[in-house]
């Protein structure tokens, strides 16, 4: 009765309707998807972040294919705060980045910290900057191992093992380790710090023989690392991001994406809990294990 009585207030108040719900649906969109540029059309820089222990690559290497296979994205920036992490994820990030280069500038920001796998992953990108007080460097490989035979021995446990191998429980908790495994472990560590060594020289574009003489551990302020050759350039997130778009061809003012989150998933976030809770109860290097990661 309302609409045939007034017709054209229905019509403003429906079409008043529609707007305010477009305008609270791209307002949602915003807030949820993006950090205020996700629906910026101009070119941009894409920014990756990655902090603390590396342990798994496998955001970091979906973002970096996103973003290299977005054309309104026209250079990427890794803001790396890391101490290192696995070898694994480490190495897979660095060929991500290494897939990325030839399409799209590629340049590596360092926070506060950017040593070993986290220098392993900078090392790929086109350009390095770090501030003169950054840690970095740490070009080297480490394996741990615990050993409570002594102890068990004191309170009486006797430990029984069974394995299919003579080395299978080689880095045991609960026996001495034997000369040829700590040889066989060694030559172990040995190969993936080559592995280090060569891929840094291939991202830096060194020789081998440049990158072997910094590659004994130690770590180096930014300031350092740039007079050794290891860092580009020093400045902040803002001066790599600003590097980049310049080298990109992007003029005027740079608008920037980030990195998207995965959705938060109650139920994966429980399960997955679980899972980590029980791996991590069974493999606590802490406790009984051995570990080998880039320090």
């Amino acid at each position: 009765m309302f609409s045939r009585r007034h017709p054209y207030l229905f019509f403003i108040l429906i079409f008043t309707g529609i707007v305010c719900a477009v305008i609270l649906g791209t307002s949602v969109l915003i807030a949820v998807y993006g950090r205020g540029s996700d629906f910026d059309f101009r070119e941009k820089v894409g920014v990756i972040e990655i902090s603390g222990v590396i342990s798994d690559s496998r955001e970091t290497v979906d973002a970096l294919k996103e973003f290299r296979e977005n054309e309104t994205i026209k250079a990427i920036v890794v803001r790396i705060d890391s101490p290192g992490g696995g070898v694994g994820p480490s190495q897979e990030i660095f060929r991500e980045i290494q897939k990325t280069v030839p399409k799209k500038k590629v340049v590596a920001s360092m926070g506060g910290v950017a040593a070993s796998g986290g220098y392993y992953i900078a090392a790929g990108t086109d350009a390095i900057f770090a501030n003169p007080g950054t840690i970095t460097g740490s070009i080297g490989v480490i394996m741990g191992f615990t050993n409570f035979q002594t102890l068990l021995d004191k309170i009486g446990l006797v430990p029984v093992v069974i394995k299919s191998g003579e080395y299978k429980d080689t880095g045991s908790p609960v026996r001495k380790m034997t000369d040829t495994e700590r040889k066989m472990l060694q030559a172990l560590a040995e190969s993936i710090h080559q592995q280090f060594i060569q891929d840094v020289a291939l991202g830096r574009k060194r020789e081998v023989s440049q990158i072997q003489a910094l590659a004994d551990g130690r770590i180096f302020t930014g300031e350092e690392a740039q007079s050794l050759g290891l860092v580009d350039q020093l400045g902040n997130l803002e001066d790599a991001i600003e590097w980049a778009a310049r080298q990109s061809g992007i003029q005027g003012k740079v608008s920037t994406v980030y990195a998207r989150e995965k959705r938060f998933s109650l139920i994966r976030y429980l399960l997955e809990s679980s899972l980590d809770s029980i791996v991590d109860q069974a493999l606590n290097t802490r406790l009984h294990g051995g570990y080998l990661y880039l320090p």
